[in-house]
This record gives C-alpha cells, sequence and structure tokens, in this order.
C-alpha cells in the first residue's frame, strides 16, 4: 500500500462513476486509509477542478474518512480522447506511480481505446481495468484478450465482474471449505440440482440504450451468473490465491455445456407486459422510452447446463435473471437428493434439503425435515438460517481493492471470459433464428405460466 498509484476513471462523468465507482472507492478509503491514491477522472469535454471535486465529494457523502475528504479536495479532472494517442499521452503523462485505467465507459469505447494504445509508451506496471462485456462471442472476446495481453501482462489486466466482488461469495467458500458438514456432500452423490437465480422487481429504469441490445441473457447469465457457476462447481483449489483460484474456476467453465446439448429444450426466454409492482404501474417492455420492439429483447431468461466433471456430471444447473419480477429473489439453492432410505415408521410430508446463499443482506439457510413434536414419528418441515450480514464493502469496493493492490483474484480471467460466450453460443444462436418462443409474463409476476417450477422462495 506504500506505492503511490494513480486512478484514470475514465468516463468521469458517467452514471457508473458517479453511483458505483466513486462511493465504492470513498469507502474504501475510510475502512483503509493508508493506502496512497491519486484520483484523476478523464472524459471528453472540459470540466473545472472545482466541479468534479464537488462530484467526488457527494458521491463520497457525509460519512467519508479523513483520507477519502482529502482525496476528494486534491484530485482533478483531465480532458482527453482516450481513443486517440495524443489523448492517451496526456493520461500517462499525468500518472505519479503505478497507473490503472479504469474504464468507466462502453465496451466499444475501452476497445478503441486499447487498439489506439499499441501506438503509445505504456508506463511499467500500468494496470487496464475493463468492464463487461469482454467481446460480443468468442471470438471477438479472443480478439480483444490478444489485443489486451499485448499491451501488458495477462495479471495486470483487470476484467471487472462486480458479482466477484459480492461478499456472499467470501461466504460460500467459508461454508464450503471450512466446513466438513458441507465440504463431503458438495458433488453429484448428494447434489440433485442447483439453481443460480437474480430475479429483480426493478424494470427498464432508463436503460434501454443499453439493455435493448443486450437483453437479460448476455446482460446477465452470460456473465455475472456464469462466473457464480464456476464458483460453485470449481473442485477445491489448492489455495484461495489468484492462480489457483482462477485455474480452479477457469476448469469448470471449460466443462460447462448447455443441458443434453440442446438449446431448444434446455432454455427459455420472455419478456414483460403492462403490470404493477409495488404499487407503480409499469408499461410493457415494448412500449419503454428506446425500445424496438422488432428486436425481440427478452427481459428474462432462464437456461440449464451441466458441468461435465466427475464432481458435477448429471446434475443440472439453472442459470435464471429477469426483470419487472415479484418477488426479487437473489439467492444460490443447492437442493439435495433423498436419503437412500426412510424407515416406513416416518409419516407427515418429506420435503427436499436446500441449502440456499440469499444476496444482500447475506443470508444462508438450511430447509431440512425434522420431528414435529406430536406424534413420534411424523416429520414437518424446518429452516436452519444464519444472518451473514451485508458484507463488509460494497461490490465495487472489493474489486478496487484488487485493483489497487494488484491481486487480479477477483478479475475474470481472459480464458474465463472466452468460456462464458463459448457456452452461451448455442443459445443465442437458437434464439436469432427464433427457434425458442419468446414467452411474455405481466409485470409484478413470478414469470410465465408454465414454466418447469424451481425450488420455491423461502
Amino acid at each position: 500500500m506504500a506505492e503511490t498509484t494513480t486512478l484514470f476513471i475514465c468516463g468521469a462523468t458517467g452514471d457508473l462513476t458517479a453511483r458505483l465507482l466513486l462511493p465504492a472507492l470513498g469507502q474504501l478509503l475510510t475502512l483503509e486509509p493508508d493506502r496512497e491514491v491519486r484520483l484523476v477522472g478523464v472524459g471528453r469535454r472540459e470540466m473545472p477542478d472545482d466541479d468534479w471535486r464537488t462530484i467526488v465529494r457527494d458521491a463520497f457523502g457525509d460519512d467519508a474518512g479523513p483520507t477519502a475528504r482529502s482525496l476528494a479536495d486534491t484530485t482533478t479532472y483531465l480532458a482527453a480522447d482516450i481513443t486517440a494517442a495524443d489523448g492517451l499521452r496526456t493520461v500517462f503523462d499525468a500518472t505519479q506511480g503505478r497507473a490503472v485505467l479504469y474504464f468507466a465507459v462502453p465496451p466499444a469505447v475501452a476497445q478503441t481505446s486499447c487498439q489506439a494504445m499499441r501506438d503509445v509508451e505504456i508506463p511499467d506496471g500500468t494496470i487496464l481495468a475493463p468492464e463487461k462485456p469482454f467481446g460480443t462471442d468468442e471470438a471477438s472476446a479472443r480478439e480483444f484478450n490478444e489485443l489486451l495481453t499485448a499491451l501488458v501482462p495477462e495479471n495486470q489486466v483487470f476484467r471487472v465482474d462486480h458479482f466477484l466482488g459480492q461478499s456472499i461469495l467470501l461466504d460460500l467458500f467459508g461454508v464450503r471449505f471450512a466446513n466438513r458438514v458441507f465440504e463431503p456432500v458438495w458433488s453429484a452423490e448428494h447434489v440433485e440440482s442447483v439453481v443460480i437465480r437474480y430475479d429483480e422487481t426493478l424494470g427498464l429504469e432508463g436503460r434501454a440504450g443499453y439493455y435493448d441490445k443486450s437483453g437479460a441473457l448476455r446482460d446477465m447469465l452470460q456473465s455475472h451468473l456464469l462466473e457464480l457457476l464456476a464458483v460453485v462447481a470449481m473442485d477445491p483449489p489448492a489455495s484461495l490465491g489468484e492462480r489457483d483460484l482462477r485455474d480452479a474456476t477457469a476448469a469448470a467453465l471449460r466443462a460447462t455445456h448447455v443441458w443434453d446439448d440442446d438449446p431448444l429444450t434446455s432454455s427459455r426466454r420472455a419478456r414483460y407486459t403492462a403490470g404493477e409492482i409495488d404499487g407503480k404501474r409499469l408499461p410493457a417492455y415494448v412500449d419503454e422510452d428506446g425500445v424496438d420492439p422488432a428486436r425481440n429483447t427478452e427481459t428474462l431468461a432462464e437456461a440449464t447446463f451441466e458441468v461435465r466433471t466427475a464432481r458435477w456430471q448429471g446434475v443440472p444447473f439453472t442459470l435464471r435473471s429477469g426483470k419487472a419480477l415479484e418477488p426479487a429473489v437473489r439467492e444460490i439453492a443447492l437442493t439435495f437428493r433423498p436419503v437412500r432410505h426412510l424407515p416406513e415408521q416416518f409419516s407427515g410430508q418429506t420435503t427436499p434439503d436446500v441449502l440456499r446463499f440469499r444476496f444482500g443482506p447475506d443470508v444462508m439457510s438450511l430447509h431440512i425435515d425434522v420431528h414435529n413434536g406430536t406424534h413420534p414419528f411424523e416429520l414437518k418441515p424446518a429452516e436452519l438460517s444464519a444472518d451473514l450480514g451485508s458484507g463488509s464493502v460494497h461490490a465495487y469496493a472489493e474489486v478496487l481493492s484488487g485493483i489497487l493492490d494488484g491481486d487480479a483474484t477477483l478479475a475474470v480471467r481472459g480464458d474465463a471470459a472466452e468460456q462464458c460466450w463459448r457456452i452461451v453460443a448455442p443459445i443465442i444462436d437458437a434464439w436469432a433464428d427464433e427457434k425458442v418462443p419468446l414467452d411474455d409474463y405481466p409485470a409484478g409476476s413470478d414469470g410465465p405460466a408454465g414454466w418447469p417450477p424451481l425450488p420455491a422462495p423461502d
């Protein structure tokens, strides 16, 4: 932490910077005040330093510590075109210590910037941090990776997926690897199915410019949820260090395929119609400003995969994410197989054991059957739960911490980015050819009628 790092936020005036990056940076510096960080906002348009400092102060908030407040008072703004070599030279000339370029800009802008960087002398140790999506398919992801690693070594590329900074992942590591009761049963022998679900009550929220060209499959399943699948499905690594952990998750992704290699029966898509959520009337997706109905963009995607390893062969991993759904369900759920023999004297309804990890605030629960206290052998369901808290820092603060430390553990490695596109390619092709119907569901419902049931949320 003694080395000074100059953090350049490219796209300083954008929504991502104000809403997520700056609050996370302020929290990180409040919790870890010994960091030596210079902050430089970078954008195309001119802006006085004082205006930029006001943006930073507002984002840091009243609870910011002395180090964060000092940074807000001394940060500077730089007008530069990061897609041109001259603009990049201006950025690198402003570096003190090690340079970090955080690309809080559209992916196409980040890629154009990296192409322009080939004509620029890059300071030693520079870290490049692009946001997802990384390419638009496996070939373009590979091309982007080749460009990035021609500029800096792979361990200086931080492909940002903020889901890898979620505290629930640290909870999952602890539960799985530090507890004898769970570690031996983490396999197909005991687990019947896995569901990773991220249903939101939010609608489009003015993001048509991005979302209508992406949809739920590309926005959530292809990146965030497949990365979570890799964490659940990986074999135990020798350590939780950057090399061992990312080797383990990459191996899990290489083994992941669409269930039965059939995207027609193993994937589903839908989009919301008009409805009501929390007393707020929501228009149909196709009637939202900026939406092109002809694109057939889905707002709910669900797909089932198989991880073809000795540990998981035969276990369906279902990933689902959508908008304008109620209730909001954000969880990883492992459903266990029934016991091999249940004595016939037991009565009452038996239900599967389900281990859940729920996001924000983090809660772990275990659904089991127990004696109901009346009849000697009558069973009833019970729920054991542990409140894991809301996490010590924001997900983006975890990400920024790794970037500033030069620790790529929570970054997406290049081969993993390519594999995520390879995994979903059959589904993308089937949907583009209209081989999978586009269902609908009312906003405020839990999804289309007739879809296969998932473990009921608590």
